[in-house]
């Protein structure tokens, strides 16, 4: 089994608004973000802090991108996050993936050989 190529990347956590509906945060029944890692974005969305802004960067990220990373909140992640696949995982190409890694002059990642036809 290949390690996740997504602990050692973290491109996608500062690259874009991580926005989801506002009832994901603990602050509703049922929700399991934390609601002090958000804020804000409209009367039914948060967003995760530090993803808000011109140069995002997730509060709940650690670690050096590219290098070694990993989220401190990862069993309490919002939706975006859960669904956010690296690219060529389950044999699938990510464009936002690749362009988040490129951003950071990260090469894109490669398919898995078992998926290659």
């Amino acid at each position: 089994m290949e390690p996740n190529p997504c602990l050692a990347c973290g491109a996608c956590c500062v690259s874009f608004r991580v926005s989801f509906y506002w009832a994901e945060a603990d602050a509703a029944a049922g929700g399991v973000t934390p609601t002090e890692l958000t804020t804000v974005v409209s009367p039914y969305r948060v967003a995760m802090r530090g993803t808000d802004q011109a140069h995002p960067h997730c509060i709940a990220l650690e670690g050096e991108v590219g290098v070694q990373v990993y989220c401190r909140i990862y069993q309490q992640r919002p939706s975006p996050c859960r669904e956010f696949r690296a690219s060529w995982e389950n044999g699938e190409r990510n464009e936002t993936c690749e362009r988040a890694r490129a951003r950071y002059s990260l090469l894109p990642l490669a398919p898995a050989l078992s998926t290659v036809k």
